[in-house]
Order: C-alpha cells, then structure tokens, then sequence
C-alpha cells in the first residue's frame, strides 16, 4: 500500500509539472528502508535485519551477525575453538530452529560450528521470531526461530569481492559472481575461504587464543523465474571443508596427536548440502499457490580433544510440501502440507558407537485471520510420528491487535518437542578432564526421554515521534515451562558431567525492555535491558542455569553522513554489552560460585568512495576485558582438574580488523 501511494505522488508530480512548467519543477519522494524492521501488522514478533545491517560489524560468519542487534545474546563456548554461541530468550542455539530459507539447517551434527558455516557476506536478511514459531517449519523450534535469506541470483549484482584482515591473523575472502543466462535463469556462484595461520597466546597461559585452521565454503545457486506461468525455482549446491587445531602453543600434530607430550586438539569437518525450492502460483488467482522444498545433508565431522575422540557423521532428508489458499476470502488464509525427515547417525564417542536412525513424517494445518485493520491471527497444529518420540501433536497459537495508532500487542503460545544430541551440543566438555556419565537409561536417545517444552509470550511495541524524529520503545516477556528436558549437571563434581532427565522443574524467564530512537539526523541510538530467571532441578537441588547472566544491558550508537553525489559517505557504529553476574559451574575452588561483570565495546568505521568500492576498520573488546582465568590446570592438561569449558568472558584481548568491499553494478 505504502509503495502504490508513493508510485501515485511520483506520476501526480509529473503529470502536475507537465501542465504548469514555471510552477512545479520536480518533485522527489524518498523513502528510506529501515536496517532493522520491526512490523505492526504481523501477528508473529519478528525483526528483521536488512543486509545493510550485517556491513556494522565484520559479521565473518552469521555466528557473529548478531552482535548489533539485542534479540540475540553472543557468546563463545568455550577456551578452545573460539566459536560463538548465540542465545535467545536465555536458551542456547538447540533450542531455536536455525533454518536457510526456511528449511532447517543448524541441527544434529552441525550444532556446536554451524553457523560459523555461513558467510555473512552471503545473507541477504535475517528473520528473528520470538516464541514458538510456525509449526509450517516442523516441531523442534521452542524458544524461537533463526531464518535467513541468501542472496537471489535474479537480483544480485555481477560481481562482489570482500577482502578481510585481523590482528589476531584471520583472513578471508569473499568473492561472488552472478550471471543472468537468460530472461527466465541466473546463476551465483558463492566462493568463501579463511584462514588464521599465526599462533596467539594474549594471556601466557601457554594454550592458543584462537584455532589455527582454513576453511573453504563454495555455493552454486540456479534460479528460474517465470511469472506469467507463475513458476518459480531454486537449485543450491554447497560444499564446505573445516579444519581446526587448537590447544597448546607447542603442540603439533604430525608429532604430539595422542600422546601426553602436550594437549592438542583437531576438528576437520567436510559437509555436502543439496537444496531444492519449487513454487507455483496460480495465474488466476495470486492467493493460492503450492511449494515443494527438498534438501539432502552430508555431514561428517572427525576430531579429537586430547586423548578423546569424537567422531560424527550424519546424513539427512527434508522433504516439505505446502499448499496456500483463502476460505472465501483473504481475510482467512490456511497453509496446509506433509513433511518428512530422515537422519542417520554414525557416532562414536571415545570408540564407543552410539550410532542411530531417526525418521519423522507429519501433517500441519495452519489458519490466518487478519480483518485487515486492527486483528489478526495464527492458530497452527502439527501431528508427527516419529519412530522414537512416538506421536504426538504440536499446537501453536500467535495473535497481534492495534489498540491504537502505531502501536501493537502480541500474545503467543506453543509447543516443542525435539531429541537432545547431548555429545554434538555440548562438544566443549570433551576440552576437559570430566567423565561423562548417563545417568538415565529408559529412553530411546542415548537412554534419555525427549525434551518437551510449552512457551509463552506477551509483547507491546510502540512507534512515536521524539522531538520530531522517529523512535520507538516495546516491553516483551516469554516463560519456557519444561514437561522434560536433559539435564546437564556440573555442580555435582568438579571431574565429572552427568546427565539426566529432568525431575522436578525447569523454567525460563525473559524480559526485555528496549528503546530505539534517532537523536539527530543520521544519529541512531538503540538500547535494551534484559532480564533473564532460569532455574532447573538438579540432583543437588535448584540452580540457577549455569553461564547466563541475570541482568545485561545492550546499546548501540550509528552515524552516517550524507551520501555525497559521487556517493562517499562515512559510517560509524559503536556497541557496547553490560553482561551481569553468571553462575558458574563446579570448578573445584579453582574459580568463584559467581563471575564478575564486566563491559565488551566494539567500534568500527567505514569509508565509501563510491557505489561500488569502500573500506572499513573496526576493533572488538575496545576495553580489553579478558577472563582472567580461561583454562582450568592449564599446567597440567592430562590432570583431573583439567577443564576449559568454563568461559563467561572474552579470552582473546582487543581485536583489530580492516576490510575493503568492491562491486560491479
């Protein structure tokens, strides 16, 4: 509606102008699209990040495509791989359901590294829904949903590089070539690659900062459109390569692999992804329309950690099939279709073969309600059999109202139900010294029951002028009841890790306030308060979840200059992170019951010569905030007390970065 009125006071300007020269000259209309979109009228909370977004940070990987914006807590995992761990809602990645275009895509195997798998430079945009998302996309998803769009060959410019350098040795290049073959097909080819070669020990304490290892990521994307027969179609073929080592300074492979000289560790990963999306919408009546998604999965990860091994390979099926239509009119819509999936395990944890086979085929019907002024509504459900959850059904509820103008109201409900990979999820335990011990051994997931989990939220949001410039301030609040949910027990010992299903209760509480405004013109201002109450029944009694902050405070500065004729402009962004207190798991004396808090600041300036060539330089943790004490025994790795799994703070000290991008239009 918004672009039909602006296409009207363009032609209307014309047509005026045409009759009365000397009057009315020209008349320009802008409009500017947000780099964060925030809706009234969905009935789901979703935000959505543009890619202009993504360009405030290095935004290396979509692991780290989060750091600007303050749905989404970023954490690392451990003093090891340096992989980061994103949060939503005070609940880690398993939880979520991380999709690429709307097909399933973080899972199972990739859980711990997936999202280091994608490029930043390949995401066109990103949807972050709160709560328990549509039950169109299956019925993991519990605390909420991670979808993001790839660029489309159709709409991509011929070429792109992206060239990258850090003070703490990574590089990478980027490089995209599209081609349109004809009016109805275009291809890209997506070619990525990193490496950090040097090694960094910022805190002496004789272990590496940061993996050394390379990665190539290479993405073939075929897309046929015919809208006069309304056909639309995509082809993406994927091939990644990931090699880590990591653990101490002086360990080399080819020399020390499985012996007690020093502690090293490898993580090499190979992955081939296929994907297919189908669509076709008929002529006669652009309200219907039916798709076919398909994927295949190979996924195969070899490590070690120490003189532990972890070995993971997983094959995977999706298959989704959904049909879109109206009852009587388009004030009620339905999505209705059949989903399959199919994983194949071959896991072995210390040469122990823990290996399975899951499969699932389900039915969904979904029903919209918009009266297309104030109301609307979305009441899903799925039924799914699975050949080790059973059946079971999964009901969704999401419904939004305008009490007034520019200002909205949500309410959603939802269930969850998914199996818990307790060795692929929990991959940094294996960088210390704890056994493992299943304490369960009924259930059909490594002698555990499924984890099953109901969420509720209620969200406002209110758009308004401040001072003449546009701003907005929402309130939202989510609780996460859990029917049953895997325990991870680290208080009972300091050397060991059990897990166990849950006996009694576990809950999480989110609350987030925040306020977005323009303080003067180009100068954007964003800040969000979170509170986070999670609580589990451990053996021992009730803790509070280990490793999350109560309190955390988010804000984030931009500025940009006017985009001169020739295009140049300068860009600044500055963020900063308050995390709290965080209780921390059972060290052995070595570290508090609590850690302390602290500050993370991050910067970076770009400069843009022209449409198609700009550089940009930025740092991380400007104040240099490091945990004082990262690895637990660090001088003596093959000990008891041996742990480097209990990180809440940087390890790495001030990071500095410089890049270029450059485009042919």
């Amino acid at each position: 509606m918004k672009n039909t009125f602006l296409y009207f006071l363009v032609f209307l300007s014309y047509t005026v102008s045409a009759q009365i020269p000397d009057t009315l000259q020209t008349v320009k209309v802008e409009a500017k699209r947000a780099k964060i979109q925030k809706s009234l009228i969905k009935a789901t909370n979703t935000t959505v990040l543009s890619s202009k977004e993504l360009l405030k940070a290095a935004c290396c990987n979509l692991a780290e495509s989060f750091e600007t914006n303050p749905s989404i807590d970023v954490n690392f995992s451990d003093a090891l791989t340096g992989t980061k761990q994103i949060k939503m809602l005070g609940l880690t990645s398993p939880y979520l359901l991380i999709a690429e275009e709307n097909i399933p895509s973080v899972r199972g195997a990739s859980q711990a590294f997936g999202l280091s798998f994608t490029p930043g430079t390949w995401v066109e945009s990103i949807q972050i829904t709160k709560g328990a998302g549509s039950v169109i996309n299956g019925f993991e998803s519990i605390s909420g949903q991670i979808n993001t769009e790839l660029l489309k060959p159709a709409n991509d410019i011929p070429f792109f590089l992206n060239v990258y350098g850090s003070s703490d040795a990574r590089f990478e290049l980027n490089t995209h070539f599209t081609k349109k073959l004809d009016s109805l097909w275009s291809t890209s080819l997506l070619v990525h690659g990193n490496a950090r070669l040097a090694k960094n020990d910022m805190n002496e304490d004789g272990f590496l900062d940061n993996p050394l290892g390379n990665q190539i990521n290479i993405l073939n994307r075929w897309q046929y459109t015919n809208p006069e027969k309304g056909w639309v179609t995509f082809f993406n073929l994927r091939y990644l390569n990931d090699q880590k080592q990591t653990g101490e300074v002086a360990f080399e492979p080819d020399q020390h692999k499985f012996s007690t000289t020093y502690w090293g560790s490898e993580i090499n990963t190979e992955r081939f992804d296929f994907s297919s999306k189908i669509g076709y919408v008929w002529k006669d009546m652009p309200f219907q329309s039916i798709g076919f998604q398909n994927a295949f999965t190979s996924h195969n990860q070899q490590s070690y950690f120490g003189l532990r091994t972890y070995d993971i390979k997983q094959k995977s099926g999706y298959s989704n099939l959904i049909f879109n239509s109206i009852i009587n009119n388009t004030m009620h819509k339905f999505s209705t279709g059949l989903n399959f999936t199919f994983d194949e395990y071959q896991e072995k944890v210390n040469a122990i073969d823990v290996s399975r086979k899951d499969n699932s085929l389900g039915t969904f019907f979904e029903y919209t309600f918009d009266n297309t002024d104030n109301f609307s509504l979305i009441l899903g459900g799925r039924a799914d059999y699975h050949n080790r959850l059973g059946f079971f059904l999964t009901p969704r509820l999401h419904a939004r109202y305008n009490p007034w103008q520019d200002g909205v109201l949500r309410f959603s409900a939802g269930r969850g139900k998914r199996s818990a990979n307790i060795f692929a999820e929990n991959q940094q335990l294996f960088g210390s010294s704890r056994t493992f011990n299943i304490l369960d051994t009924n259930g059909k997931i490594y002698g555990l029951d499924p984890e099953i989990a109901w969420n509720y939220g209620v969200g406002f949001l209110q758009k308004f002028q401040l001072f003449g410039m546009k701003s907005d301030a929402s309130v939202d609040f989510y609780r996460t009841d859990f029917q049953n949910q895997v325990i991870i027990d680290v208080y009972q010992g300091s050397n060991q890790v059990d897990f166990y299903n849950l006996k009694g209760k576990s809950f999480a509480n989110s609350l987030q306030v925040e306020f977005n405004t323009e303080i003067i013109k180009h100068l954007n201002f964003r800040s969000a308060y979170k509170f986070y109450d999670i609580q589990s029944d451990y053996n021992m009694g009730r803790f509070q979840r280990q490793l999350q902050a109560k309190h955390r405070f988010f804000t984030n500065l931009e500025f940009e200059t006017h985009i001169k004729e020739k295009g140049q402009q300068w860009r600044f962004d500055y963020t900063l992170n308050w995390i709290g207190k965080q209780q921390l798991p059972n060290s052995g004396g070595e570290l508090p019951a609590m850690s302390p808090s602290f500050v993370v600041m991050n910067s970076q300036v770009t400069r843009t010569f022209s449409p198609v060539f700009e550089i940009y330089v930025g740092a991380e943790n400007l104040g240099n905030y490091k945990q004082s004490k990262a690895i637990i025994g660090a001088d003596n790795p093959f000990g008891t007390n041996f742990d480097s799994s209990i990180i809440y703070a940087p390890v790495f000290g001030k990071m500095f970065y410089a890049g270029l991008r450059y485009k042919i239009k």
